[in-house]
């Protein structure tokens, strides 16, 4: 059968042959065994629901030995065998056009240049899954080709549950992942519920489909690198020559390397995954790779005696590197952090002094002394950490749970209240107060051609349109707008695509509408050869509510809520997006964070320009209301504009109170 028929079986007609480890790919650790023999049985009964009874016995036994051998079961045997990236939306088996974009991002995700662990349907992070499954994958890519635009798709954690009537208005596809009772949202929780095959974690943008490869995050870590060396920089100092430390060359943080060499610093990056390591080396995202301490030291030096514009790639643990640059008087300007700590104990992060290869024997087999292992190197990273910092190092949490998981390790983090920690998050000290109150995210969008040369003309486009609003810019975004444009001019020439013909721009809901318009009036006149695909990093002003990251900076006690992230996706939903999707757990770990996400496909039509104003509208200026109902200023200056320029808006505002009001009374 051609990829099309493929797509319309579904399940196949008949058993395919058991298929062998595909040794050429990187594939997920083993999951913690978590399951007693009863819930082992219960794996099992879920599992083979999709299969035809006939195949139960044999498939039983094959199941049991999955799960048993990496703690889940992913039915390899029933991976497709055609080559599996983001083809153009016109080869796609579909009667909407709508559900053809989606299968284009679902397979875009499970790009094996694109995703983490492709064969475990894991895209990044460590546990970012689209799907728990091989059958679900088939099965849902069988009901988007079915799908008429009056039905709409209801996915439960990668589970398609089933096509349902609805309008042409409402989205195709609602998604959610790991939405759990808030008692059943503790890691070991995702460890059991995952492994019975009943919900997955989704990531942020893994199991919404939107996953662009790491262009998503070199962005917004570009823009985090140059704020933070701008905060810490004496005026007129020059960024050339200075060391920003940080770790992590998997999934999304092997943008780090390729972001520092956009702000034009010395980037050193530990990686404890060779492969990891090699490959980022080998896509270019990194241009030099070190397996060993002192050609690493020597190689920094010659760096910043030469001010070199470079990034290093260092084979082994981070906590080495913190303690010998100490040890070596290497000084670190900018320092992070960006390990997949909201999964500590599943190979988010390695212990020092234990190899590789050995800590992954840990994992599998040894979980509560891994764990130890991992708390005792967090406590030295974070010592390491402060006698950096007490020599002028300026150091900022990356939101990936680090100073989190630092803290229950026991390790000196606290600031002296005792409750807070001892350094911000860069949503706290940049990306809060300089680009989320005043509405500027992670906007992106796809060429659902596949066609370099569309790309290239939305370049383009987003350039104009940008330069254009710049003329009148308030002065307090000035800045973001003019490396934004920047970013923009350089972005073909610093050759970030992987997969999908895909651009990120940071802009906000005025930037986002103006350039969704003329995308959409591009498509109408067939200057860009297909309908293109709107979205954004859940990461952004209103999607995601996120107490350590995304929501820090929210100081009135309501970061620990929810409530944005639930209406961001309802009011999505009936404004004219294409898909919408909630989860638990995205970016920080599992219980830690609810975050929502949008699709929206631009075909040109006017009933897609009228959506697209009214849901990128909301998408916006529901973050940024609620971040000035929380006393933002930068929030309450961006509500201000909006309320000027939009007569049907109204927003509740926050009235301030005199301080001494509240400290005659209290203090």
């Amino acid at each position: 059968m051609n990829f099309q028929e493929t797509i319309i079986q579904g399940i196949p007609k008949e058993l395919p042959a058991k298929t062998k480890l595909d040794p050429s790919v990187s594939h997920a650790p083993k999951r913690k065994a978590i399951l007693n023999k009863e819930e082992e049985k219960l794996a099992l009964r879920n599992a083979l629901r999709y299969f035809p009874k006939e195949w139960h016995a044999e498939l039983a036994a094959e199941f049991l030995e999955e799960l048993r051998e990496y703690g889940r079961i992913y039915m390899y045997r029933f991976r497709p065998t055609y080559e599996m990236y983001a083809r153009g939306i016109e080869e796609y088996p579909a009667k909407s056009q709508q559900a053809a974009a989606i299968m284009l991002m679902i397979q875009n995700n499970l790009d094996p240049a694109v995703a983490q662990h492709p064969h475990e349907l894991i895209t990044y992070g460590g546990n970012g899954a689209v799907f728990q499954n091989w059958a679900q994958y088939l099965v849902t890519m069988k009901y988007l080709a079915e799908m008429t635009n009056e039905q709409t798709l209801h996915m439960y954690s990668g589970h398609p549950m089933g096509l349902f009537p609805s309008s042409a208005h409402a989205p195709r596809v609602v998604v959610t992942n790991g939405m759990m009772i808030p008692n059943y949202s503790k890691p070991d929780d995702w460890e059991r519920f995952n492994a019975l095959g009943v919900t997955q974690y989704g990531q942020m943008t893994a199991g919404s489909y939107m996953y662009i490869g790491p262009q998503g995050i070199v962005h917004g870590t570009t823009i985090t690198v140059m704020n933070a060396f701008r905060k810490h920089l004496k005026e007129g100092e020059s960024i050339e020559g200075k060391v920003f430390l940080t770790s992590g060359l998997g999934g999304m943080s092997g943008a780090q390397p390729k972001a520092g060499n956009i702000a034009g610093c010395i980037t050193v990056c530990a990686e404890v995954n060779p492969a990891a390591a090699t490959k980022r080396h080998e896509q270019g995202w990194v241009d030099v790779l070190v397996d060993n301490m002192p050609d690493l030291i020597d190689r920094v030096r010659t760096a910043m005696k030469n001010k070199e514009l470079v990034s290093i790639a260092y084979i082994g643990n981070i906590v080495d590197v913190w303690e010998q640059f100490y040890e070596e008087d290497i000084f670190i300007t900018v320092g992070s952090d960006q390990t997949s700590l909201h999964n500590p104990w599943s190979g988010g992060y390695y212990p020092a002094d234990i190899s590789f290869e050995e800590a992954n024997e840990l994992i599998a087999h040894h979980p509560e002394r891994f764990a130890q292992e991992v708390q005792k190197t967090l406590v030295r990273h974070a010592n390491a950490v402060n006698k950096h910092v007490a020599r002028g190092t300026y150091f900022f949490d990356y939101g990936n749970a680090f100073l989190l998981e630092c803290s229950r390790a026991g390790a000196d983090v606290f600031a002296a209240d005792g409750v807070n920690f001892k350094y911000p998050s860069y949503v706290q000290d940049i990306l809060g107060p300089m680009c989320f109150d005043y509405g500027f995210g992670p906007f992106r969008w796809v060429c659902t051609s596949g066609k370099p040369e569309d790309l290239r003309l939305t370049d383009q486009i987003a350039l104009e349109v940008m330069k254009e609003i710049q003329v009148d810019a308030p002065t307090e975004i000035y800045q973001q707008m003019a490396d934004n444009i920047k970013w923009i001019e350089e972005a073909e020439k610093n050759k970030l695509v992987v997969g999908s013909q895909a651009r990120i721009l940071y802009a906000d809901a005025l930037g986002r509408m103006r350039i969704a318009e003329a995308f959409n009036k591009a498509v109408e006149e067939g200057r860009l050869s297909a309908p293109v695909v709107l979205a954004r990093d859940h990461h952004d002003v209103s999607g995601t509510d996120s107490p350590y990251r995304e929501t820090s900076n929210i100081y009135d006690g309501s970061k620990f809520t929810a409530d944005m992230a639930i209406h961001n996706v309802i009011g999505d939903s009936f404004r004219g997006a294409t898909w919408v999707s909630i989860h638990n757990g995205g970016g920080v770990g599992w219980g830690e964070v609810i975050n929502g996400g949008f699709g929206m496909l631009l075909d040109g039509s006017p009933e897609a320009d009228q959506k697209l104003k009214q849901m990128l509208f909301f998408d916006v200026n529901n973050g940024i209301a609620r971040r000035a109902w929380a006393r933002n200023k930068e929030a309450q200056q961006a509500i201000e504009t909006e309320l000027k320029r939009t007569s049907t808006l109204q927003v509740t505002p926050a009235i301030l109170v005199e301080e001494d009001i509240i400290s005659n009374l209290l203090d």
